[in-house]
């Protein structure tokens, strides 16, 4: 089945309900708060619109994971857990809406209030809300975990901890965060943290010891089974305490979820083949067309769904460390662009089907445009011209390739732009005026075929101008240690984007974060321009300053060559047993339909 998602028309309606000219919130407790305007769904709301409220319980989901863990606790830097986790265990005080680009309804929390300006906010807890182990969610609770994951939890959470004035008890069941900045985001990331039972951790420590716990979370499934680095069973909580709570009607319909971890990618798939695993979301284009033809396709046990969306592109590729050389030139870097010949590579990879990524929010409305920055994006770029490369205000495109393997053109654009950073080639050995050779290593994980057969024509194309690349593969806790060190000159590099980009454009892209280990800005991005869209967008109060911010930082980000761009994946591509299904309102944005249980359920 090939499911078109065509959804232009309720995009429109809720960018314009985000960013509808309504003012401040006022002092008043409600049932959901967006970004602008106001929630599309209003109070008494039966389920998420993307959610079937009268599908069936029971049956499973099981999903292959290529990779390993090492923890079973997502909330702390220490250990290494899957990233499914802190969407499975951590549940809020309220729950996110893929249907708009940045609404929450209630989840432990039955209402919320912001002050005028949004500069605190308060939730009330409902009355039902308790941890699996029966006990009552309290305000203790939730003021114990702000303040814990905020100063030792895993840094995603301390950056937003950083910008809270104080936390404090208002009532039986009420908690009050106050702010000290400007930034109307705060109150929504505020609904988003994880709250986690204290009792649990007390007389434990948090860091060193919480890893090799399983917490004990409000959420409606707890673990039941898994060994280290091989699996984990998820199984729905009978007793689940938010069962009738609107947000959660329609969703979490499997007994059990299971996730199974392998080394490589071909034993995943073929778990996938024999029914092992029951879903998988496929990412090569060859391998869709060419090797789902096995007995379980053939006879319909398997189906196979390609669905359209319009998230952000994202970025996709190979990002360079602009910590050290040869990578702190950005002449090295717009070389390595030139160089690397993706028409070539996407002909022998997807046969030419996958269109470039061509920015960081390309596909999207928030994505530059091409030519000269205009308007409101050229004022906001205008004041750090002296920081930014070139392109980021005159108009900056990729390199493209006539297609053949020499890629003529590209290597001259490359030749040009290494000159300028000092490079000739000498004796056939691409080298600086010191005599020193260009070598770098493109470290990936194991397992990474996809992206091994890529830098391996890379390299292909990089030793004809005398320039040592080589590759480390090395296993997922090596390759950990590495990233959140620093310690890689190049790397493959994924980045997710939504439609409504906040404070954790800080951690990816901030200043700040640049040197702090384990920070999820690999390139090491130090830029006054980028720093200030990122505050630019969350300070705006309009939707056309939020997207001339975006595509600044957007212009700025890809015209500072951190990363050479790959395909994008316009089309997600899934397959799964028969026998489960998914609604067929299909939301806006978010990970749909990628790894998003909690609203397929099982029917024979």
């Amino acid at each position: 089945m090939n499911v078109q998602l065509n959804k232009k028309f309720r995009y429109g309606i809720a960018v314009a309900a985000l960013f509808a000219a309504a003012g401040m919130a006022n002092a008043e407790a409600k049932h959901a708060i967006a970004m602008y305007g106001d929630p599309a769904l209003e109070e008494g709301f039966v389920s998420l619109p993307y959610a079937n409220p009268d599908a069936p319980k029971g049956g499973s989901m099981a999903t292959a994971e290529v990779g390993s863990f090492t923890s079973l606790n997502p909330f702390v830097d220490t250990g290494r857990s899957p990233w499914q986790l802190p969407y499975l265990m951590g549940e809020s005080l309220m729950g996110r809406s893929l249907d708009e680009p940045f609404s929450l309804y209630g989840l432990l929390a039955e209402s919320i209030e912001t002050g005028p300006n949004r500069e605190w906010v308060e939730f009330t807890l409902n009355p039902a809300a308790a941890f699996s182990d029966g006990s009552p969610v309290t305000v203790e609770d939730v003021i114990w975990s702000f303040e814990t994951l905020g100063t030792m939890g895993h840094g995603r959470y301390r950056g937003f901890w950083a910008k809270v004035e104080k936390i404090e008890q208002t009532g039986d069941r009420s908690v009050r965060l106050t702010f000290n900045t400007e930034d109307r985001e705060l109150a929504l990331l505020a609904g988003l943290r994880p709250i986690l039972q204290k009792s649990q951790f007390e007389g434990v420590d948090f860091v060193e010891e919480a890893p090799d716990m399983i917490p004990v979370t409000s959420s409606p499934y707890v673990i039941t089974d898994y060994e280290l680095g091989r699996f984990i069973e998820f199984t729905r909580n009978p007793d689940y305490w938010g069962a009738d709570v609107p947000f959660r009607k329609g969703t979490n319909n499997f007994d059990t979820l299971r996730i199974d971890f392998f080394g490589d990618e071909a034993p995943a798939f073929e778990a996938f083949k024999t029914g092992e695993v029951n879903f998988t979301r496929e990412f090569n284009e060859a391998r869709w067309i060419s090797q789902y033809d096995f007995p379980r396709a053939q006879d319909g046990s398997v189906k196979k769904d390609e669905l359209q969306h319009q998230r952000p592109s994202g970025m996709t590729g190979f990002v360079m460390n602009t910590r050290s050389a040869p990578f702190d030139d950005w002449h090295v870097r717009d070389a390595m662009i030139d160089i690397f010949n993706f028409e070539f590579i996407n002909e022998t990879m997807t046969g030419g089907t996958q269109p470039r990524i061509t920015s960081y929010y390309s596909n999207s409305p928030l994505g530059m445009s091409n030519g000269p920055a205009e308007g409101r994006v050229l004022e906001f770029l205008e004041p750090y011209a002296g920081d930014l490369l070139p392109g980021a205000i005159e108009g900056y495109e990729l390199p493209v390739s006539d297609g053949s393997e020499r890629n003529r053109a590209g290597t001259g654009a490359a030749l040009a732009a290494l000159e300028e950073a000092g490079y000739t080639i000498q004796d056939g050995v691409m080298k600086n005026e010191a005599g020193e050779p260009l070598e770098f290593e493109i470290l990936l994980q194991t397992g990474a075929s996809e992206f091994q057969s890529i830098a391996d024509m890379f390299i292909q194309s990089l030793d004809r101008l005398g320039i040592k690349a080589t590759v480390d593969a090395v296993d997922s806790a090596q390759y950990k240690e590495r990233t959140d060190n620093f310690d890689f000159d190049m790397t493959y590099y994924r980045r997710g984007l939504s439609l409504s980009p906040g404070n954790e454009q800080f951690g990816y892209y901030g200043s700040e974060y640049a040197d702090t280990v384990g920070s999820r800005n690999l390139m090491g991005v130090k830029s006054e321009a980028v720093d200030a869209m990122i505050n630019q967008m969350l300070t705006s109060e309009s939707q056309s300053d939020f997207v001339a911010a975006v595509k600044a930082m957007d212009r700025a980000l890809t015209a500072g060559r951190y990363v050479i761009p790959t395909y994008q994946w316009n089309i997600s591509r899934i397959a799964y047993d028969a026998n489960l299904h998914y609604p067929e309102d299909i939301p806006i944005f978010g990970d749909w339909p990628g790894w998003q249980p909690d609203v397929w359920w099982y029917e024979d």
